[in-house]
């Protein structure tokens, strides 16, 4: 296998490059991330656990409780390993343990934007089996993946070409039907921008389709004369006799709510909850301390011991809007209230610390998943770790650990991280406003530009890159792409070579610096400092994900023979 990836990795790059061979890989011997965020900083009494649950870009959580334990999946977009699974025994130690996604033949991103891809996934478990449900947004539409271990292998997708929409969930009744409830176009022309319905239709579970008539649940929102927006992400719940369904509103931003409904029947009609929304942040000072916005999207499950509760997304904002570690994963008791879920009472914020769950008997950390913590990963595996995220699905193996022990090799490929195909980069999640990301790698080679990145999109990121220049002279840059299609290097410097390179990005909320360290004794040197951050916050930026930071490799030979 590895001698057939070479081959396809040599091919591709005389097709792309024009050159006779390759360009050499660039090593990097370590990668380590720290983040130090104030809100992290408050001591954790005895049996209190730290929100978020799942620092960074961890969006649209869906939970299930299988066999003693939990499990969790969240979007990934047109990430790759795409829709992280994470097993937990007490709700909050979690570790990811797969990916329904790993597999380069069971999607393809290629051409789309890093926010199109996979859109919220449910997961669910009946009869020994797991599923996953979600939507392959223009790549493919909706489809249900199976496996009868949470960590996989996962089939390959099974698609639902009959259902369109988004957000996708499956309901096991106890009667034995299966049903999909998921976001769609309303019947008719919508009346509005944001208007849309939640549907229904019964499954045949043998055969993964739907069957039968497919019915309106809620058409526009809790409350249609008000034009609500963006109802999506249903999930459907039976309790004491009552089937509950519950959906976001508002849309992902600082509107974003949780609504619920429920009913005797399954098929409705479902009677809004009086005091719906049961979870949001949207009526809150804006200039309030240490804030968590756009909170929604949430799911439910039930402990063994009979407490509900429940995981959902909202972001950590500095200067009030911005928010470059994405929409993140929190957690929250449910209390039962004359028969209705609620999450949060209103007017109250989310709380950093909380009562943690009965089932959890240790006090240990929960880094790296959350909190402040120092993370490195010294490349001595056999594999890379689960917290690696390639753009898009590779088409050849470009990053392995095994061409020379305890290192990261890096085979620089021709795209830049502008493109809508795959780079050689390799990223990790900001999970902090306030962190430091370094690495040690050796030169490139001539025509090779290799470094770290701070990556939001395709059109909004930073490169910290190192050239040779021949003999014993390097070039360390910093070049930025700020939504506009161009490429600008905002600074450079000439110095003396050195073996091992160490490269550092720095952040202090939408305050950001690059610096580098030859190993001359001098330490790190600033190369730009006092650069603005802000440009990779969601908000700046668009779309749905957060910043990664990781090696990237380029291959310039091309450009330089031109």
């Amino acid at each position: 296998m590895r001698r057939l990836l070479a081959t396809l990795m040599l091919l591709s790059a005389v097709l792309t490059t024009g050159a006779k061979e390759p360009a050499p890989p660039v090593y990097f011997d370590w990668f380590e991330y720290t983040g130090r965020d104030s809100a992290f900083e408050t001591p954790l009494p005895a049996a209190h656990y730290r929100n978020p649950i799942l620092a960074g870009f961890h969006a649209d959580p869906s939970i299930v409780a299988a066999n003693g334990r939990f499990y969790l999946v969240n979007s990934s977009f047109t990430y790759f390993p795409g829709i992280p699974v994470f097993e937990s025994e007490d709700l909050v130690h979690w570790k990811q343990i797969g990916n329904v996604i790993d597999r380069p033949s069971q999607l393809d991103f290629d051409g789309l934007s890093v926010s199109r891809g996979v859109f919220a996934p449910a997961i669910s478990y009946h009869d020994g089996l797991f599923y996953v449900v979600t939507t392959a947004v223009d790549s493919g539409g909706n489809f249900i993946a199976t496996a009868h271990d949470p960590a996989g292998p996962w089939s390959d997708p099974h698609w639902l070409p009959g259902i369109d929409g988004i957000d996708p969930s499956l309901f096991f009744n106890d009667d034995g039907n299966v049903y999909l409830v998921n976001n769609d176009a309303p019947a008719g022309t919508p009346r509005y921008e944001g208007h849309r319905a939640i549907w229904m239709q019964q499954m045949d579970l043998a055969a993964l389709k739907p069957i039968g008539p497919r019915k309106v649940l809620i058409d526009g929102g809790v409350e249609p004369a008000k034009n609500p927006i963006w109802i999506e992400g249903p999930h459907l719940y039976k309790r004491e006799g009552w089937y509950y369904l519950s959906d976001a509103e508002g849309g992902t931003g600082p509107q974003h709510s949780q609504v619920v409904l429920r009913s005797r029947d399954v098929w409705g009609p479902y009677v809004p909850y009086a005091d719906n929304p049961i979870l949001t942040q949207r009526d809150l000072p804006a200039d309030r301390p240490l804030p968590i916005t756009n909170a929604g999207h949430a799911d439910l499950v039930e402990g063994p011991d009979g407490s509900w509760w429940a995981v959902f997304l909202a972001s950590r904002n500095y200067q009030q809007r911005h928010y470059n570690t994405g929409r993140e994963t929190y957690l929250l008791p449910v209390a039962w209230r004359d028969g209705w879920p609620v999450i949060l009472p209103a007017n109250q914020t989310i709380p950093y610390v909380v009562k943690a769950p009965s089932r959890m008997k240790s006090d240990a950390m929960q880094a790296p998943s959350t909190g402040n913590f120092t993370d490195r990963d010294e490349f001595d595996g056999a594999t890379l770790g689960n917290a690696w995220l390639r753009v898009r699905v590779p088409k050849q193996e470009w990053a392995n650990l095994h061409e020379r022990r305890g290192s990261l090799a890096m085979h620089p490929l021709p795209e830049g991280l502008e493109t809508l195909n795959n780079p050689a980069f390799l990223g990790r999640r900001q999970q902090h406003l306030r962190f430091e990301a370094s690495t040690a790698m050796s030169r490139p080679a001539q025509g090779v530009a290799a470094g770290l990145a701070a990556f939001q999109s395709e059109a909004w990121w930073y490169f910290l890159g190192v050239r040779s220049l021949g003999g014993d002279r390097i070039a360390v840059f910093l070049e930025a792409r700020h939504g506009g299609g161009t490429t600008k290097t905002l600074a450079t410097r000439e110095l003396k070579a050195a073996t091992t390179l160490r490269l550092q990005i720095s952040g202090n909320e939408g305050n950001y610096a690059f610096a580098v360290d030859t190993g001359d004794g001098q330490g790190w040197q600033t190369l730009a400092a006092n650069v603005d951050g802000t440009v990779l916050s969601t908000d700046r930026a668009g779309g749905f994900v957060g910043t990664l930071l990781g090696p990237f490799a380029r291959d310039e030979r091309a450009l330089r023979s031109r």
